[in-house]
């Protein structure tokens, strides 16, 4: 899950929570902890659907991200890659440090109102804590050998694992990188709202049974959209 600097810390040492309908679920995640308001009051709050954008000239991001081995992480809510690398992301003139990658199913963002298969989130931060968090949204298709590795060690219960061979986290990047940017927030509890969103507007393709491999353990880890309000999305010109 995304959380700021401690990268799921935050979260996970407030009440418990989960993503079915119920006590604990998203409709109550602003009532379980003081430190997770932002879930109900909150007016920037992520995922959205992605329609109705307004076309600008936005700065296109840029990574340099270093192959690893990474520790793969079961921790109840996602399967998650661990950062343990100087990993960069730059857009404009900002800066941001790659700390974690992970997975959700649907995806949380809509385009168009249809989610699709899986969406993977690339959580960088700065210093302050406000973070950016690149989207590609992912659909059954050829193989991408770099999930498949993923979830050929992904742990069925909540654990560890390390990749054998490093791993490339770009090849889970479309080759394409116009995006859409809006102003948002963490998509599990805290909700904080210190997020710049940057979604794909390319999809990538991974096997079905990779997407079946994630289902099995997680059937579904989505949060519902939440209102537009009063944000703008932006959509990049074309891309490279």
């Amino acid at each position: 899950m995304a959380c700021p600097l401690c990268v799921a810390k935050a979260g996970a040492e407030g009440a418990s929570w989960d993503y079915e309908r119920g006590a604990r679920g998203p409709d109550k995640w602003g009532e379980l902890d003081n430190g997770f308001k932002a879930c109900a009051t909150g007016r920037e709050q992520s995922p959205i659907n992605l329609t109705d954008a307004v076309r600008a000239r936005i700065p296109h991001f840029e990574i340099d991200w270093k192959p690893e081995t990474y520790q793969i992480v079961n921790d109840g809510h996602t399967i998650q890659a661990n950062v343990a690398a100087d990993s960069r992301l730059t857009i404009g003139k900002e800066s941001y440090t790659l700390k974690q990658f992970h997975f959700h199913t649907p995806s949380e963002h809509a385009f168009d109102g249809e989610r699709l298969a899986m969406e993977a989130h690339f959580v960088h931060a700065q210093p302050s804590g406000h973070l950016a968090v690149v989207g590609v949204l992912m659909v059954a298709g050829k193989r991408r050998h770099a999930f498949s590795d993923i979830m050929a060690v992904a742990p069925k219960q909540k654990g560890e694992a390390r990749l054998v061979h490093p791993l490339d986290a770009a090849e889970l990047l479309p080759r394409l990188r116009s995006v859409y940017r809006y102003e948002g927030s963490l998509t599990t509890p805290p909700c904080d709202e210190v997020v710049d969103w940057n979604i794909c507007e390319h999809t990538v393709e991974v096997a079905q049974a990779d997407i079946d491999a994630f289902r099995a353990i997680f059937p579904m880890n989505a949060r519902p959209l939440q209102p537009l309000n009063r944000r703008f999305v932006l959509q990049s010109f074309g891309g490279h």
